[in-house]
């Protein structure tokens, strides 16, 4: 629920309403039940600005794990998508210009669908509805925190809202504000930042052919382009386009027209589609590994981005931190009833001890993928055309990496 001017103390505050501190909000009042427990969401874009605005919610798609899917249903968040979800039955892997190609499908891991793609901006409408409905999440929004500061029990933060400035305390205070928080910043949290040399070129493009719900990871030389399908808009057949290129590639190209850029692109694609008809407008991010050297204080714990911040190669960002949100929930839910305060140091310890292995081996997958497959190093290309063959050829291999990138697989630590 919406409100103007907030307490003086909450149990928690999340600051930010992304999809991460949004779904994290609705998991916990879901765990809840009946439980009493004060929560605070600060989020600086207001409700009724363009989504594209909110970094979380900008023009790009997401893919959803079926594991994600699961969380969401959940929570009751799933029936709410409706149709702005499209699933990806089969995904198709390959190298361009060399042998060696790898098709997983749902039949073969017997499930509905390998996954999901959403537009960022439909979820994040989803999300802010669900916030909105809320009767036991507090929304302050459009807020900014201007400071925050370690107390005897918590953390103590300054809030500019309107004309307002106002000090707000909380036991726990939830970061989930994206990869630049300045809050983390304040709070002098260092990050492990490995920058690939790469920028991600993406937009929404139209075939000539239906994509049937298939999804296409195609290796290149600049690194991988994924496309992933998307509903159907006038008949349009549409697809999401994460188009890996060199630094100098992406300052080039975000200049180019859509007719100058349509040729590249069909180059690069190939034909599996037909033609490429359109090419909406393009956004460039540009990519890095980065992760949070410190994820939990007293009092502080951090989600999303903030955390972690992984290459889209594999599609694995947003379903690590919906994961760690949901383990995050377990554990206050366990705190409450063991008497603890949800912001002392060996739970969010307990948090981050369950989390570490998921979060370690997620990264170094992502990690090591962007690698093997943004290289021309002729080692390189021999161990990525042996590892599509073997994919192709032994199906538990193939079950083992399609289970993970569902998010069906718990490490353990």
């Amino acid at each position: 629920m919406q409100i103007t001017k907030p307490e003086k103390f909450y149990d928690l505050v999340v600051v930010g309403g992304g999809m991460v501190g949004a779904s994290f909000c609705c998991a916990l009042e879901e765990a809840l039940g009946d439980k009493p427990l004060s929560i605070l969401v600060i989020e600086a874009i207001p409700p009724n600005a363009n989504l594209a605005k909110q970094s979380s919610f900008d023009a790009r798609s997401t893919a959803l794990s079926f594991g994600t899917r699961k969380f969401f249903e959940g929570i009751d968040l799933w029936k709410m998508l409706g149709e702005a979800v499209s699933a990806i039955h089969e995904i198709q892997v390959s190298d361009r210009g060399r042998l060696g190609s790898v098709e997983i499908n749902a039949d073969e891991q017997n499930v509905e669908a390998l996954g999901y793609v959403v537009e960022n901006k439909l979820l994040g409408q989803v999300l802010n509805a669900k916030l909105n409905e809320s009767k036991k999440i507090s929304l302050l929004c459009p807020a900014l925190v201007s400071s925050v500061k370690a107390i005897e029990k918590g953390m103590q933060l300054r809030l500019t809202h309107g004309d307002l400035e106002t000090n707000v305390g909380a036991s726990l205070v939830v970061l989930a504000d994206g990869g630049k928080s300045p809050v983390c910043e304040q709070l002098g949290i260092a990050r492990s930042i490995e920058r690939y040399d790469q920028h991600a070129l993406i937009a929404n493009i139209v075939f000539e052919k239906s994509h049937q719900h298939v999804a296409f990871e195609r290796f290149t030389d600049t690194g991988p382009l994924a496309v992933l399908p998307l509903p159907s808009i006038e008949g349009k057949n549409r697809g999401s386009l994460v188009w890996t290129l060199s630094v100098e590639q992406a300052d080039q190209y975000r200049e180019l027209s859509e007719a100058e850029l349509l040729p590249l692109l069909q180059e690069r694609f190939g034909y599996k589609l037909g033609k490429i008809l359109e090419i909406g407008e393009t956004f460039v991010y540009p990519l890095s590994l980065s992760i949070a050297k410190e994820q939990v204080r007293p009092g502080l714990a951090l989600l999303g981005n903030v955390a972690h911040t992984l290459h889209p190669v594999a599609g694995q960002g947003l379903n690590l931190a919906l994961r760690d949100a949901r383990a995050l929930v377990d554990v206050l839910i366990s705190a409450r009833e063991r008497g603890l305060g949800v912001g002392e140091m060996n739970v969010l310890l307990e948090y981050v001890a369950g989390q570490e292995a998921d979060q370690a081996i997620t990264t170094q997958f992502t990690h090591n993928i962007t690698k093997l497959f943004s290289s021309n190093n002729e080692a390189k290309v021999w161990l990525r055309k042996f590892g599509l063959v073997a994919l192709e050829l032994l199906p538990n291999v193939r079950r083992s990496l399609a289970e993970r990138a569902m998010g069906l697989v718990k490490s353990k630590s």
